[in-house]
């Protein structure tokens, strides 16, 4: 062989070294990058943080401070929604009860539906003003729920997310108003008429306009209820000769209509999970308790039912619950702790939030930044993921990226 054909052999060899060498690396280059990004996202999680990556089998591909107890914030109510669909059941339906009494009283019995919303009482108007005639009063029953419930964490504000829980309540206990060319208050929704009864507290508060929780009195959820159907009963010819009063279901009374909700559970929890609704949230939380252990609902059998559904479903000894959607910063658990959760609620991810590859639930108070869900890879296999940030001014969208950067490459 001449020296020009032993060179030639010698560069071909060479190229094909080269080439091998070039494939290797390409193949090791994601979980290089991956190793390197890693180091880089977990420095960014402090003493009280917890951040925590895991594949489809449960496997955790990076984490740091898992084991340490953090406040989850809204990112509970994927718990909430786990322990509701266990306890009630996925096609459970909310139902609200109306007799008339013996003296010719409309009587509206609630469970709880935190979904009573104007298009729903207009529909229940068109029922009832075919089965009943005149009536005296209209006696709201919020029995199946304990009187003055606090949701620990929950302020006497004005803000939405403080509205109070009810038996018997209507537009989530808000208010929708806006105001005319000419200042005075009107509604900001077309199928909720501004009734003199929300007039009247709206005007008592000094608000311009917006949103409200407009009162925190035990029984004023139930009143704007009936005032609300009593309004739409009247536009359907139904006579009321009395007014909007508390009181009881009795032994003689006679159920003229039960509605039962146009929306199934699941369809409820969807609804929450959109809007981080804390009022759906505690509705759902303290129903359980009624349900599980029997009316009226409180706080503590709420706590009981989610509680016991953690430790004995799903082996969870220590996670502290104190109320149903996060609001509380009582409300303690681990990021290896949620892992065990969102693997068990996976077969219900649709409820939550979807923003690109990513499915999950985010948590926000003064503070507080999370975040738990599952994030598609390149094959068919999910990732999950969660992020307890516990501490101000923590930038959480950064390590979403890290998220991305781990659970695309699985």
């Amino acid at each position: 062989m001449s020296y020009v054909e032993q060179g030639i052999k010698n560069i071909g060899v060479l190229l094909v070294r080269i080439f091998i060498a070039i494939f290797v690396l390409s193949l090791f280059q994601p979980s290089m990058l991956n190793a390197g990004s890693s180091i880089s996202c977990l420095s960014r999680i402090k003493s009280t943080d917890a951040f925590l990556v895991a594949d489809q089998t449960g496997h955790i591909l990076q984490t740091k401070n898992a084991g340490i107890k953090c406040i989850p914030a809204s990112t509970l109510k994927i718990l909430t929604s786990l322990a509701a669909i266990h306890c009630l059941h996925g096609t459970y339906r909310f139902r609200t009860e109306f007799y008339i009494d013996p003296d010719g009283n409309l009587k509206i019995k609630g469970y709880g539906d935190p979904l009573l919303i104007s298009e729903v009482l207009l529909n229940i108007a068109d029922i009832l003003a075919k089965k009943v005639g005149d009536i005296k009063d209209i006696i709201v029953d919020d029995t199946f729920f304990s009187p003055d419930i606090i949701i620990p964490g929950r302020n006497l504000s004005t803000n939405p997310y403080d509205a109070p829980v009810g038996a018997l309540c209507a537009n989530f206990n808000t208010v929708f108003f806006d105001r005319d060319q000419g200042g005075s208050i009107i509604s900001a929704e077309p199928q909720t008429p501004m009734i003199p009864f929300a007039l009247k507290k709206i005007k008592s508060l000094g608000l311009k306009k917006g949103r409200y929780t407009f009162s925190h009195e035990p029984h004023d959820p139930a009143r704007y209820m009936g005032e609300l159907l009593l309004y739409f009963l009247k536009q359907r010819g139904v006579k009321a000769w009395g007014g909007i009063r508390s009181g009881i279901v009795e032994h003689g009374d006679t159920l003229v209509y039960t509605y039962r909700s146009c929306f199934a559970l699941e369809a409820v929890l969807k609804k929450m999970m959109e809007f981080s609704n804390n009022f759906i949230a505690n509705q759902v939380f303290i129903t359980m308790g009624a349900d599980v252990y029997g009316p009226p609902g409180t706080l503590t059998k709420g706590v009981r039912s989610v509680s016991e559904f953690a430790r004995d479903e799903l082996r969870l000894k220590d996670v502290k619950i104190v109320e149903g959607s996060g609001i509380s910063r009582e409300n303690r658990m681990s990021a290896l702790d949620m892992l065990v959760i969102l693997r068990r609620f996976e077969p219900y991810k649709c409820l939550l939030n979807r923003r690109g590859n990513f499915i999950f639930k985010t948590g926000t108070l003064n503070g507080v930044r999370t975040r738990a869900g599952y994030i598609e890879g390149q094959g068919e296999g999910l990732c999950y993921f969660v992020i307890f940030l516990n501490r101000p001014g923590a930038d959480i969208e950064s390590l979403m990226e890290c998220v991305k950067n781990l659970g695309e490459y699985n």
